[in-house]
């Protein structure tokens, strides 16, 4: 692909948004429900060209927790139409008046919610992203671009043919989605910079992609942060809820940026809880990489080094620090995070608002699992991301994070 194909797939779309921002919410939920059935009619089409994305993996020595984040089954397939679905059952935010008041000089003024525009989307290994990003910008009213990284090429070109050919068959505008199928790197850098026809460019993926878009781009970015997950277990903790919740964020998924990669404890709780928590761990092959404390009370505790309190894994590994006080465990956590999802577990009200009030985190939980930082559990339908940064949208991205807004002026003949 040269970088003139690439400019004529921003004009095209381009010319796409301003068609897609007049639909009616109705046709595009319809719209919707069609490509739903359009994933689950062709799903061997996907899973066949996923087995290609997979076997090209394994032969590349792809870390288990990626691999796992690449693979594509009936139930996941399943689930990325369900996700369109749960989008179809949300109220569109489009032309929602915001505010509306009147000025002395009979001036009226409406905040009215209007799409973003063209918005790019950059992201790795992930396939099930392509169909959440369509789901997402189509309802609230922008076209997208989508470029996945080489590892799902396959798997994601399948995705994106049987959405276009969905919209095709409707006499919609196939190009309301369009892929970059060219993984040279540069295109990729390119992309980046055509701020002439793409508004906002949000990333997904690991550290290093997220740190390139955000240095290298000239659109604006709405950063989507690595999840380095913190689960503080505080001294007036329940035991057995503390493991049962450690366990499930630890475990349930290792490659996903809401998974539980540090624990701190607090000491006067940590060998009532280091003996059962090794255990229930251990049936996970978990590895703890503690402090000089927890080392002296888990005898199979790897020592941790300093890089360890910021790291995500995204691997059977657990780091674990050890604090005299909430205070301590506040100030350990804000240092390290990485603004993502954090967790208290404690039965004292008053600690846990303390920790609520001073994590700074898009996602802040008391006495519950990292893992539920998600569009589909927060009720957002498929998400487009997690925002760790602060400006126009924080957390769970869905419909309403992919909007923007306008004021509508009505006069009757008022000059300056």
């Amino acid at each position: 692909m040269t970088t003139s194909e690439l400019k004529k797939m921003g004009e095209r779309a381009r010319a796409a948004s301003y068609e897609l921002q007049t639909m009616k919410q109705q046709d595009k939920e319809l719209e919707l429900l069609k490509c739903a059935e359009y994933l689950s009619i062709y799903k061997d089409e996907i899973l066949s060209a996923n087995a290609e994305d997979i076997e090209r993996a394994i032969a590349n020595d792809m870390h288990p927790g990626m691999v796992d984040r690449l693979r594509l089954d009936d139930a996941r397939i399943e689930a990325m139409a369900d996700g369109m679905r749960q989008v179809v059952k949300l109220k569109d935010p489009c032309g929602e008046v915001i505010e509306e008041f009147s000025r002395p000089n009979g001036l009226k003024i409406k905040k009215v919610r209007v799409p973003i525009g063209v918005i790019g989307i950059i992201y790795e290994s992930r396939p099930n992203v392509t169909a959440d990003a369509f789901a997402l910008t189509f309802k609230s009213g922008n076209a997208v671009i989508l470029k996945g990284g080489s590892d799902a090429i396959s798997s994601n070109k399948a995705i994106v043919d049987i959405l276009r050919r969905s919209l095709m068959s409707s006499n919609l505008n196939p190009d309301f989605v369009q892929l970059i199928e060219d993984t040279d790197r540069k295109i990729t850098t390119a992309f980046m910079k055509l701020d002439k026809y793409i508004d906002v460019l949000i990333p997904r993926g690991g550290a290093g992609l997220i740190r390139h878009v955000v240095e290298s781009a000239t659109v604006p970015v709405i950063e989507t942060g690595t999840g380095n997950c913190h689960i503080y277990v505080d001294k007036y903790a329940d035991i057995d809820k503390a493991i049962k919740i450690i366990v499930n964020a630890k475990t349930q998924r290792i490659g996903v940026c809401n998974a539980c990669e540090s624990l701190v404890v607090h000491k006067e709780v940590a060998r009532a809880l280091s003996g059962r928590l090794v255990e229930a761990l251990k049936e996970h092959n978990v590895e703890i990489r503690g402090d000089e404390f927890a080392c002296d009370i888990i005898p199979d505790a790897v020592p941790a080094t300093k890089d360890d309190w910021g790291k995500e894994y995204l691997d059977y590994i657990v780091s674990m620090k050890t604090v005299n006080s909430v205070e301590e465990a506040v100030e350990h956590i804000n240092k390290y995070n990485t603004k993502h999802s954090e967790a208290i577990i404690t039965e004292d009200k008053t600690t846990a608002q303390y920790f609520l009030d001073r994590i700074d985190a898009a996602c802040v939980y008391v006495n519950a699992s990292t893992r539920f930082t998600d569009g589909f559990e927060f009720g957002f339908g498929a998400e487009i991301g997690i925002s760790t940064q602060k400006l126009h949208a924080r957390g769970p991205m869905g419909l309403k994070e992919l909007t923007s807004y306008k004021y509508e002026i009505i006069g009757n003949g008022q000059v300056r």
